[in-house]
C-alpha cells in the first residue's frame, strides 16, 4: 500500500504549528501519548451498535470490556450512578438528551449564545433552535454575571420543558441549586452542559452539577484532556416525567430513555477507538498528577485574568473561576478579528468571540476568548502566564507593526522549546 505522503506531511506541519506556539484556545488541550495511541488503534475497525452486552453485532466481547471500563471510570470520576460514553461530541450528547426527553416544538430555556452560551442551547441556526422553541437568559451588562431575575422571569413566563445551564464563554462558577429551584417551580427538567469546566468540576474545584441537575453532559477533550467526544451522566435515575413509554406502555427509567436517545436516536455505531481513549483519559483524571495539573490550570487562569486587568483589559464578569476568560477589546480599539489575526502571526492562537451586548457581527466580534488548559499541559506556571500577557499586550498594541510581531514570534518559538509535551 502506497503511503499518503501528502497527508502525513500536513500532519507533521500541524504538529510543528501546535508545538512551536502558544495555544490559548479554551476548547483545546494536549492529550497524553497513550490517549493518542488508543484513538489511533485497531479498535477503529470494530462496529458495535448497541450497549455492552446488548450489541447488534458479533465479536464485541473485547470492546464490551473497554466500554464498560470507560463507563465505570467516568462514574467514579464524577460520582455519577449512570453514564453513556458513546456520544461523538458534546453537540451529539445534547442532541441525544433533547431527542430523548422533549418533543419537537417544546420550549427550552438556554444561555444566550451572544452572552457566552453554546449553539446547542437554542441558537436559531442550530438543530436546538430549529426543532424546539428556544428562549434565553443572559448576563447583566454592568457586571457580566448571570441575570437571575431574567432566568426566573423567562422560566415563569414560558414554562419551558427543559432548562439548560452551562456555557462556552462564561468564566464564573454556576449556581446549580438556584437553577434547580427555578426548574422545579415550573416543572422543567434541568440539563447542565459542563463541557468547558468539567475537569475542574470532576476534582472538586467548582460546584457539582450532578448534585442538583437531572442530567449532565460534557465533552471529553477540553479540561478533561481526553480525545474529542462527549458523554452523558446522571447521579440518580428517575422515571421520565413526561410519560414516554415503551411500545408495551410501561413507564421507562430515564437512563433507558437517554440510552435510546444516543442509539438509535442520533447515532449509529459508537467509535470504540475513541471510547478506549476516553477510558484512559478518565483514569488519568483520577490520578494525583492530574489533580496537580487541574489546580495549576485554575491558578494560571486567575493570574492571567488579573494581569490583563492590570493592563487595562476588560474581562467580562471581572475575572475567572475556571480555566477561561472572555476579553472585551472595545476599550483598546481593536476588534476580535483583528486581534486573532495579529496574535496568530506571533504564534499565539486565540479565537475571536462576541461579548455581551456586542455591536459587531460574529464574524468580526469585539472580543477574544482565551484559556489556560493547553499550555498548563506543557508545564506553564504563573510566571509564564504573566509573560504571555505581556506578549498579548504588545501584539494588540502593535497590530500593524509587522516587524514587532515577527520579533515576538521569534522569541516565542525559542521560549516554548523549553516546554516539551509530557516530559
Amino acid at each position: 500500500m502506497q503511503r499518503d505522503y501528502k497527508i502525513f506531511e500536513l500532519i507533521a506541519k500541524e504538529n510543528s504549528r501546535q508545538l512551536q506556539g502558544i495555544e490559548l484556545i479554551a476548547s483545546e488541550n494536549f492529550v497524553s501519548p497513550q490517549v493518542m495511541e488508543a484513538a489511533g488503534s485497531i479498535l477503529t475497525n470494530k462496529y458495535a451498535e448497541g450497549l455492552p452486552g446488548k450489541r447488534y453485532y458479533g465479536g464485541c466481547e473485547v470492546v464490551d470490556e473497554i466500554e464498560t471500563l470507560a463507563i465505570e471510570r467516568l462514574k467514579q470520576l464524577f460520582g455519577a450512578t449512570w453514564a453513556n460514553v458513546q456520544p461523538h461530541s458534546g453537540a451529539q450528547a445534547n442532541a441525544a438528551v433533547m431527542l430523548a426527553v422533549i418533543q419537537p416544538g417544546d420550549k427550552i430555556l438556554g444561555f444566550n449564545l451572544a452572552h457566552g452560551g453554546h449553539l446547542t442551547h437554542g441558537s436559531p441556526v442550530n438543530f436546538s433552535g430549529k426543532i424546539y422553541r428556544p428562549y434565553f437568559y443572559g448576563v447583566e451588562e454592568e457586571t457580566g454575571l448571570i441575570n437571575w431575575a431574567q432566568v426566573e422571569e423567562q422560566a415563569l413566563k414560558e414554562k419551558p420543558k427543559l432548562i439548560i445551564c452551562g456555557a462556552s464563554a462564561y468564566s464564573r462558577d454556576w449556581d446549580y441549586k438556584r437553577f434547580r429551584e427555578i426548574a422545579d417551580e415550573v416543572g422543567a427538567l434541568l440539563l447542565a452542559d459542563v463541557s468547558h469546566p468539567s475537569g475542574l468540576i470532576a476534582r472538586g474545584l467548582l460546584n457539582d452539577p450532578l448534585e442538583y441537575c437531572h442530567i449532565v453532559t460534557t465533552t471529553t477533550h477540553k479540561t478533561l484532556r481526553g480525545p474529542r467526544g462527549g458523554v452523558i451522566m446522571m447521579r440518580d435515575d428517575f422515571e421520565n416525567p413526561f410519560g414516554l413509554t415503551t411500545p408495551k406502555g410501561k413507564l421507562r427509567m430515564m437512563s433507558s430513555i437517554l440510552d435510546s436517545g444516543v442509539f438509535p436516536g442520533t447515532q449509529g455505531g459508537p467509535l470504540e477507538h475513541v471510547i478506549g481513549a476516553k477510558a484512559i483519559a478518565f483514569e488519568e483524571a483520577l490520578s494525583d498528577d492530574y489533580m496537580t495539573y487541574i489546580m495549576q490550570v485554575k491558578k494560571n487562569a486567575a493570574v492571567m485574568a488579573n494581569k490583563l486587568i492590570e493592563k487595562g483589559y476588560h474581562i467580562i464578569s471581572g475575572g475567572t473561576d475556571n480555566h477561561l476568560m472572555l476579553i472585551d477589546l472595545r476599550s483598546k480599539g481593536v476588534s476580535g478579528k483583528e486581534a486573532e489575526a495579529a496574535l496568530g502571526k506571533a504564534e499565539i492562537t486565540v479565537n475571536k468571540n462576541m461579548v455581551p451586548f456586542d455591536n459587531q457581527s460574529p464574524f468580526i466580534a469585539s472580543g477574544i476568548r482565551v484559556g489556560t488548559a493547553a499550555m498548563t499541559s506543557r508545564g506553564f506556571e504563573e510566571t509564564d502566564m504573566i509573560r504571555i500577557v505581556d506578549y498579548i499586550d504588545e501584539v494588540i498594541s502593535n497590530t500593524s507593526n509587522e516587524q514587532k510581531i515577527a520579533a515576538i514570534k521569534a522569541e516565542i518559538k525559542t521560549w516554548v522549546c523549553d516546554y516539551p509535551l509530557f516530559k
